[in-house]
């Protein structure tokens, strides 16, 4: 077994199976807002393309991607810098990434538990104008439902600061918005029954994956990637025309790089976020066959702290397992994961909050993939501790 040392969720290297969320029974749609239809003509078959190639929220297929000069890096790369790297880059790939928990009370005291992810991927190819891709999630865990809506559009008057900017980021996927500087950060989304409007505060400094930030792969490209693993959260959510004020916490990923992806294979990731300040990333990597070639361990301090254990130190079980009416496709569902090392001894139990936190996105990145909240119960060093979390899964089949 191969152990990176890198802190990105392979995201970043394999095929996603990203989708778009489903209320549970319904269905997620595409829209196509801001495009011309000449333009759209024209550009239709390099969206084709894109939604061939092998990064994640893209199905993986043969088909043959625009040119893409594979010369090794001459020079070294230049390191992370904070607000200009929060923008966008003039690469192949990136994405800005949330998922969180969010708690309120409706109007007539109820209280109401929610989860939620709302992501923009831009690809660029050659000279032509960058597309994005976006997918909004709801898990209303106190309906026992599960929501998603999806987008995607050719942007051809966009502005690509590409590291020259103080101004931070501010992404708009038709009347979706990302927005952020120094951690302090901005997201609207909505869809049928739900509409998002909050605000993130970041409580931790940004961790730089694989230490700097910058994972190079010589021939096969470089990617640099950071989270920022506790963010405070408060605004509204409005559900089903009732305005619930909404606190929690959530996640936030950035990854940015001109880098190759394999194919026919996925991952299992994991976000934890426990109550003692600490936050942990976990990923295994499958290949085609399902072996599990590399395994990742980050744990964070409540200093912001990034700690690297050897693969050796976890042990995952899954304890069921969940099969899609939608799709067909059987998930895990129900995790034991049991971490030994000097740094942590920990075991905890992972619980998905629904079971269907299945995204269909055919219509924006042509796949599928499972994304949820999940709640955590356990132990750390002999003490009790709780927390909650999200899991990513990704190349499962029927």
């Amino acid at each position: 077994m191969t152990t990176f040392r890198v802190g990105a969720p392979l995201r970043l290297l394999l095929p996603a199976e990203k989708a778009c969320a489903r209320p549970a029974g319904l269905g997620g749609k595409a829209s196509w807002p801001g495009t011309r239809a000449s333009w759209f003509a024209l550009l239709l078959p390099l969206m084709v393309i894109l939604a061939s190639c092998g990064f994640p929220g893209i199905a993986s297929t043969t088909a043959q991607l625009p040119a893409v000069n594979p010369t090794v890096q001459a020079t070294p790369l230049p390191s992370v810098r904070f607000p200009q790297d929060e923008a966008s880059h003039r690469n192949l790939t990136e994405w800005w990434y949330y998922t969180g928990h969010l708690d309120g009370v409706a109007s007539g005291g109820q209280p109401r538990h929610y989860g939620f992810e709302l992501v923009v991927f831009q690809v660029l190819r050659s000279n032509l104008p960058p597309v994005y891709a976006s997918h909004f999630a709801i898990s209303d865990i106190t309906r026992g439902e599960f929501h998603f809506d999806q987008r995607r559009l050719v942007e051809l008057s966009a502005t690509i600061p590409n590291g020259t900017s103080t101004a931070g980021f501010a992404l708009h996927v038709g009347d979706w918005t990302l927005s952020g500087l120094n951690g302090q950060d901005n997201l609207e989304a909505g869809m049928p029954h739900y509409t998002l409007r909050i605000h993130l505060r970041a409580l931790k400094a940004p961790v730089l994956h694989n230490g700097n930030g910058l994972i190079t792969y010589g021939l096969g490209g470089f990617s640099y990637y950071y989270s920022r693993t506790r963010m405070t959260t408060s605004g509204l959510l409005i559900d089903h025309d009732q305005t619930v004020k909404v606190t929690g916490q959530a996640w936030m990923d950035h990854q940015w790089g001109n880098f190759l992806t394999l194919s026919n294979a996925g991952w299992d990731w994991f976000s934890i976020q426990l109550n003692t300040n600490t936050e942990m990333m976990l990923y295994l990597i499958r290949d085609a066959t399902g072996r599990i070639t590399s395994t990742y361990i980050g744990v964070i301090g409540a200093d912001a702290s990034d700690h690297l254990l050897p693969a050796r130190a976890l042990r995952v079980t899954v304890l069921e397992h969940w099969t899609s009416p939608a799709s067909g496709i059987r998930y895990p569902s129900g995790w034991r994961l049991d971490i030994n090392d000097p740094t942590l001894t920990a075991s905890l139990t992972l619980v998905p909050q629904l079971q269907d936190q299945e995204l269909l996105t055919y219509q924006s990145t042509g796949n599928s993939y499972w994304e949820g909240a999940v709640s955590i119960q356990g132990q750390s060093h002999g003490q009790p501790v709780q927390g909650q979390g999200y899991v990513e899964l990704t190349g499962y089949s029927r």
